[in-house]
C-alpha cells in the first residue's frame, strides 16, 4: 500500500484575489452574514449580531441564508455582498 500526497493549490496564478483591506474598525459600518442554514449557526449568529451591535458599533446587520447549504453562495447574495463593509460566513449542525 502507498500514500499519495496531494497538492490543493490551484495551478494558476491567484492574482485575480486579493486580500480586502483591514477595517480599523466595525464602528458604524454595515456587516453581512451569511448562513449555510443549518440550525446550529442560528444561536451562534444571534450572539454574534448582538455582542457586534453593542460591543463594536456595529450600525447594521445584513443576515442572509443560502438556499442550499452546501452549495457557494446564491447569485443574488454574491451581488449583494459589494454593500456591505464586512462579510463573515458559517456554517453548522
Amino acid at each position: 500500500m502507498s500514500i499519495e500526497f496531494l497538492d490543493p493549490t490551484h495551478e494558476e496564478s491567484s492574482k485575480e484575489y486579493i486580500i480586502a483591506p483591514k477595517l480599523n474598525s466595525l464602528k458604524g459600518m454595515t456587516v453581512g452574514i451569511i448562513s449555510n442554514g443549518k440550525k446550529g449557526t442560528f444561536p451562534f449568529f444571534d450572539a454574534f449580531e448582538e455582542n457586534f451591535l453593542t460591543e463594536y458599533g456595529v450600525s447594521k446587520i445584513i443576515r442572509k441564508i443560502k438556499t442550499n447549504y452546501s452549495a457557494p453562495a446564491d447569485e443574488e447574495i454574491i451581488k449583494e455582498i459589494p454593500k456591505w463593509d464586512a462579510v463573515i460566513t458559517g456554517l453548522g449542525d
